[in-house]
């Protein structure tokens, strides 16, 4: 979905979060799609917070050597927003309208339903198709994000030598990864599937009914958590924290005492975001749930997280299936896969 600019190819999608900013483009031609470009470039503590841009300066430049690690030429690339950030409604109205007549009524309802001046967003819609309440009347997804948001974000972009041509909503970028994932795999369209992807200081829980989004929900907790848990009990900074957990040479009590309880820190944050999801939702028959975010290739998680809460759970893993350019490191590229699910979402863009 593109919430707030006009749809454009040759996209690189470019995922800003709160530790790193994750690039990658892609190409589509007769053997299907194929990962052309792709880097991920750290960022320092502090540069985005909550997945908003805080220093501009700090993220360019990341974005800047990125592009260059990457290798990628192209100058237009799509970004998104997090779900916090946006305000989101769906209405319902008559499906007879005309395009100009349907733009016109949705300004109408905007003022109504976003709690700020409308002077002060950037708002866009996208209509989801046939309502359920009557066949006269199709549903209307309105986004709405304060101008702040976007400006300080298309700012570091833009000062790094890019144009920002397609801003989403985070949730809609993760749906978009998961087309892949539902093609390759053959999951019924019909099926309603929930996403739990784990940021580095936030987590989203996405949840689709086919290709549409019909609950999205932020959680404050991250994998930051834990590097904090390791460095607090080994005293160790956060970059020898990071070093012991992503290495082989652990303490006796290492998963006892810290993988452990973070694993079910994770069920427990899934299972709230079932139940806040159950009693506010008519889709409540969830198939499976898949995780993303760089901690869900922790050896075991998705078991775990099958095992306490009885649904079918797996790592997604939006590049498997994809033809790979020798420019890419592929080894990286697929250790970091179920990291990218925002990035592909963004960089399909491109083919819209």
């Amino acid at each position: 979905m593109n919430i707030f600019n006009k749809k454009t190819p040759a996209t690189i999608g470019l995922d800003i979060s709160s530790s790193a900013v994750k690039l990658i483009q892609f190409s589509r031609g007769e053997s299907g799609i194929r990962v052309e470009h792709f880097a991920i470039e750290p960022l320092s503590v502090g540069a985005v917070k909550d997945k908003a841009v805080v220093d501009s300066d700090v993220v360019a430049t990341a974005i800047e050597r990125a592009v260059r690690r990457s290798g990628a030429k192209a100058k237009n690339c799509a970004v998104s927003v997090s779900g916090s950030a946006v305000m989101t409604k769906t209405i319902s109205l008559p499906a007879d309208m005309s395009d100009v007549e349907l733009e016109s009524q949705i300004e109408i309802e905007a003022d109504q339903y976003i709690p700020y001046s409308l002077d002060e967003v950037n708002r866009d819609f996208e209509v989801l198709g046939p309502s359920k309440r009557s066949a006269d009347l199709v549903d209307v997804l309105l986004a709405a994000c304060k101008s702040e948001n976007i400006d300080l974000l298309t700012a570091a972009v833009e000062q790094a030598g890019l144009k920002t041509r397609v801003v989403d909503v985070e949730a809609y970028a993760i749906a978009n990864a998961f087309v892949l994932i539902r093609h390759r795999d053959g999951i019924p369209a019909d099926q309603t599937i929930a996403i739990f992807e784990i940021g580095s200081q936030q987590s989203s829980f996405v949840i689709l009914n086919g290709d549409r989004v019909v609950y999205s929900r932020e959680h404050a907790f991250g994998s930051s958590q834990l590097i904090d848990d390791i460095a607090r009990r080994y005293d160790l900074n956060a970059d020898e924290a990071m070093v012991m957990l992503r290495g082989d040479d652990h303490p006796d009590d290492f998963v006892q005492m810290v993988i452990e309880p973070f694993q079910q820190s994770v069920v427990q944050q899934i299972g709230r975001a079932l139940q806040f999801f159950s009693s506010s939702n008519e889709f409540q028959n969830i198939e499976s749930l898949f995780l993303a975010g760089g901690a869900a290739l922790m050896q075991g998680l998705d078991q775990v997280v099958s095992n306490e809460l009885g649904i079918t759970t797996e790592v997604a893993d939006p590049i498997r299936g994809l033809s790979v350019s020798n420019k890419v490191p592929a080894n990286s590229l697929r250790a970091n896969a179920p990291a990218l699910m925002a990035a592909c979402g963004l960089a399909m863009r491109g083919f819209d």
